[in-house]
């Protein structure tokens, strides 16, 4: 029996939420390709902030008896006999409705680069749903990154395409290296990545990538990569555009060091900045503008979030927990859209706490996931969304409010990759042999589909 969650009607209109096991895309599909590519945990002391503002409190007692409603019912028997791996609750979602996809595929095409034409087919329907694509993978999937409608994808053990144009067929592109993070600029013609075992960060050339795939150059390898400076212990790397600059943030495990693209005649990633000494071992990064003038470094350490002030060289707090016992597991740092680059959402272990790039908080609100999730990543829809061992939760960013949650059929891990527009790519944590991937359409009205 399916839920209907009053928190999200003011998000969203009446939707339908299924799930389809991915055979391969329609042929009609295909011809349309697009380039673009359990229980709450008991409550706690609120945290404390150094600001002047009531202590922020625990998300709406509503919010909560709706996640524990969704949580108890599958457990209670409903989803036993259920044939979706996912059950949605929320959204107003009824039950009975599925998607099938066409037996019938055309020849794999690679097209990686392909200008939008029209919008595809699958985008003409309204209904969110989860697919899964069928390739099993050996090796777990660290990472991974949209190369116009395909999918470059990380692994323990090399780099691979997921041909998404075609049938599905994967390609190997780099053998017996590890990759555990990846961006995709194509503007710039290049792929990004934290990889190999000292984890450098190496910048791969997309036209070299592409002449691998189609067995040209096979000689040329010296040619089709370079490292950015003599960097090794990267840890995490962020990519922030402003205006026409683009640059590189990157933590490694005792210093932020920030690096600028150089156009032509350079071609690559310059020093701009570096911070050393920081008191705190950075885990995850990012960059701020406010108003359009002023960088701010922000950071997640095993004690909390952190800025420095580029200009002035300064590091302090942003919000250190202190209802915790021990370390923090920092999980993104999500710049609110709208707010100058001056309004933050800190997501760790399974709480989010608002704050602004000075350090004070702004909301006596804390956005509390239903269980500590695995991953959390903000999507271009404005949501935040959560992935859990018993369900994915997909919550408002600004507000925190649930929008929904796909409960899982057996509790597994899932890991989050990208996300483009309205489709959201996640992978399982492999468990026995293999991993595979899954990927979402949320359908968000007034975005543009692809």
């Amino acid at each position: 029996m399916f839920l209907s969650l009053s928190i999200c009607v003011s998000f969203f209109p009446a939707l339908i939420i299924c799930l389809v096991y991915f055979q391969g895309l329609p042929s009609a599909r295909h011809s349309a390709s697009s380039g673009v590519l359990p229980d709450l945990l008991p409550p706690h002391t609120p945290p404390q902030s150094r600001s002047a503002l009531t202590p922020q409190r625990p998300q709406d007692k509503t919010t909560s008896d709706e996640y524990r409603q969704a949580v108890s019912s599958s457990e209670g028997g409903v989803l036993r006999h259920h044939p979706k791996s996912f059950s949605a609750f929320g959204f107003g979602a009824s039950e009975g409705s599925t998607l099938t996809s066409q037996s019938s595929r055309r020849g794999s095409q690679i097209n990686v680069n392909v200008a939008p034409s029209q919008p595809m087919l699958e985008a003409l329907s309204d209904t969110p749903e989860i697919r899964k694509y069928k390739k099993k993978f050996s090796s777990d999937i660290l990472c991974a990154a949209l190369w116009g409608v395909n999918l470059l994808i990380g692994t323990e053990n090399g780099l691979m395409l997921l041909d998404r144009s075609g049938q599905g067929k994967v390609y190997t592109l780099i053998s017996r290296r590890r990759f555990q993070q990846m961006e995709v600029l194509e503007g710039q013609n290049i792929l990004v990545t934290i990889s190999g075992k000292k984890n450098k960060i190496r910048v791969y050339y997309l036209s070299w990538l592409n002449n691998k795939i189609f067995k040209k150059d096979q000689n040329d390898r010296r040619n089709g990569w370079v490292n950015v400076g003599e960097l090794e212990g990267c840890v995490h790397f962020k990519i922030v555009k402003y205006e026409k600059i683009k640059f590189l943030v990157i933590a490694l495990q005792e210093s932020i060091e920030i690096y600028a693209w150089a156009p032509k005649p350079y071609h690559k990633f310059m020093a701009f900045k570096s911070f050393t000494d920081l008191v705190h071992k950075p885990l995850i990064v990012d960059l701020t503008v406010e108003e359009g003038q002023r960088l701010k470094v922000l950071y997640g350490s095993r004690h909390g979030f952190h800025g420095i002030d580029v200009d002035e060289m300064l590091a302090y707090d942003l919000y250190i927990p202190t209802h915790t016992q021990g370390t923090i597991l920092p999980h993104t740092i999500v710049i609110l859209p709208d707010t100058n680059g001056m309004e933050l959402l800190c997501c760790y272990d399974n709480e989010g706490v608002y704050v602004n790039s000075s350090g004070r908080v702004t909301k006596n609100v804390v956005l509390q996931w239903g269980e500590m999730p695995t991953s959390v990543a903000y999507i271009s829809t404005g949501q935040i969304m959560g992935w859990g061992n018993k369900a994915i939760e997909i919550r408002a960013a600004e507000t925190g409010h649930l929008d929904g949650v796909f409960m899982h059929k057996k509790a597994q891990k899932l890991k989050f990759l990208c996300e483009r527009n309205d489709k959201v790519f996640f992978s399982s944590m492999r468990s026995g042999s293999s991993c595979q991937i899954y990927f979402m359409t949320l359908n968000k009205p007034g975005l543009a589909n692809w």
